[in-house]
């Protein structure tokens, strides 16, 4: 078939971006199990369902456009992180991802630690029972306050991202009279391959202590001479949504060199490395993850070939899966409002949320997949651009789609691989409200973050 007169529409060809991997799929109402969550299926009657609930139910009880998360899928990637690292290793829930008080319980009862990075991500793991001991806090600017709340609840590091602040965590510590565990982050000069926005490892970027010019190391000579601070590790970190573990083989063989220096020049082996997170999920059929023992293998064959080779002990690994837990655990329900034809070019389908609940696609260019969930099709595929209600025409939550040609105004449609980042990041733009985060397990569905109110939104505004 000639690209001309592709069943999307006669001009297919140019309004996709060059290289673009999109064609219609074989199956309209077929669901990729490497984009959506594990309970998910569709019933005998063609209805989209998680952990045995209908979506149809739970648009009528929760309303759209909502969060709705597999508590039994983030609960099984949760040990699956666990288990591939095992005990001589530490694995630490980025809550940036998405936090809140239920999550930081299921990452408690599952095993996991949490790394936060903000007083208010540290505020809501305090809360909700998680031992501070077990507890990182990041950030490239953390206020007094927020340090000083870390170091009396006893966290068990702090990851250290100026000179600035090697200074200010130490004397925060030696005024309550207590020795903060800390780590170091260093920015290895690696180009993971993603967004210039969630590219973290070169050195023209906010976060972490170059090593480049020997800064990194004048950073632990200073962290060493202080006495309220114990310096425990290095931490690294070069990007999110990584597939290839190549980048985290020369961020280790960097970051190694560095401890390294560090036992030749002070007669100190640093015991524990963290090498971040970042590992990439599938957004679309096109992304192929890997597995956590995969990931788990890979990093620790790095680490004991990096060390082995310099003459070191091998530190204790820590790593930081968030989107790779939480991502693929929650899909994004939609009610379609207008379905708009431009002949020729796409098929606008504009759905009661948009950018408000997730920003990404405005914000990186990124890629999702969509489907007609409450009800299947037989319809022809149409190209579509899944749009939101928002006064901006880069209000866009999936670029381009085939969804059936029948589409209509009422039915839902669904987002997979929403879990993370999205809720996190969402906004009052337009004063819309912000969707709730529904937990779903075993036939029962029960809020866990409940959707906004206008009066939530007026208390704010004291006028």
């Amino acid at each position: 078939m000639s690209r001309s007169a592709h069943p999307a529409g006669p001009r297919y060809a140019d309004v996709l971006p060059e290289g673009h991997y999109i064609a219609p799929p074989t199956d309209l109402n077929a669901l990729d199990p490497r984009v959506w969550a594990r309970t998910v299926d569709r019933n005998a009657d063609g209805v989209v369902t998680v952990g045995g609930v209908d979506v149809k139910t739970l648009a009528e009880e929760f309303g759209t456009p909502g969060y709705f998360l597999d508590e039994a899928d983030f609960r099984a990637r949760c040990r699956a992180w666990r288990e591939a690292f095992g005990a001589d290793a530490d694995v630490f829930y980025a809550g940036k991802a998405f936090l809140c008080r239920a999550v930081v319980r299921w990452l408690n009862e599952e095993g996991l630690n949490l790394d936060v990075c903000s007083g208010g991500e540290l505020a809501t793991a305090l809360a909700a029972g998680m031992p501070a001991e077990r507890i990182a806090l990041h950030g490239n600017n953390k206020s007094e306050a927020e340090i000083r709340r870390a170091v009396e609840a006893g966290v068990g590091r702090i990851v250290l991202d100026s000179f600035q602040e090697i200074v200010r965590v130490a004397h925060i510590a030696e005024r309550l009279g207590k020795r903060q565990r800390v780590q170091i982050r260093v920015t290895v000069g690696v180009e993971a391959h993603t967004h210039e926005f969630i590219a973290t490892a070169h050195e023209d970027q906010k976060f972490g202590i170059p090593l480049a010019g020997g800064l990194a190391a004048e950073a632990v000579r200073r962290a060493l001479k202080l006495d309220g601070l114990e310096l425990i590790g290095v931490h690294s970190h070069i990007g999110s949504q990584i597939f290839d573990t190549s980048g985290f083989e020369v961020a280790a063989h960097r970051v190694v060199g560095l401890l390294k220096e560090v036992r030749d020049e002070h007669g100190v082996e640093l015991p524990e490395i963290d090498l971040g997170g970042g590992l990439g999920i599938a957004y679309t059929s096109e992304d192929d993850p890997r597995e956590p023992h995969e990931i788990a293998k890979a990093l620790r064959d790095i680490v004991h070939r990096e060390c082995e080779g310099a003459g070191l002990a091998v530190p204790r690994l820590s790593v930081e899966p968030g989107r790779a837990i939480a991502g693929p655990t929650a899909f994004t329900l939609y009610e379609v409002g207008t379905v708009k034809e431009l002949p020729g070019l796409r098929t606008y389908v504009s759905v009661d949320g948009g950018m408000s609940d997730n920003i990404r696609t405005a914000l990186y260019d990124a890629e999702y997949s969509v489907a007609l969930v409450s009800r299947t099709s037989t319809a022809e595929p149409m190209l579509s651009r899944v749009v939101g209600k928002h006064c901006e025409s880069g209000d866009i939550v999936v670029r381009d789609a085939f969804l059936p040609a029948d589409l209509a105004p009422g039915d839902l449609i669904a987002v997979p691989a929403t879990g993370a980042y999205c809720r996190s990041m969402a906004s009052n733009y337009n004063h819309a409200l912000r969707p709730p985060v529904v937990a779903v397990a075993d036939g029962r569905a029960r809020e866990i973050v409940r959707r906004e109110t206008e009066e939530d939104l007026l208390r704010l505004d004291v006028g």
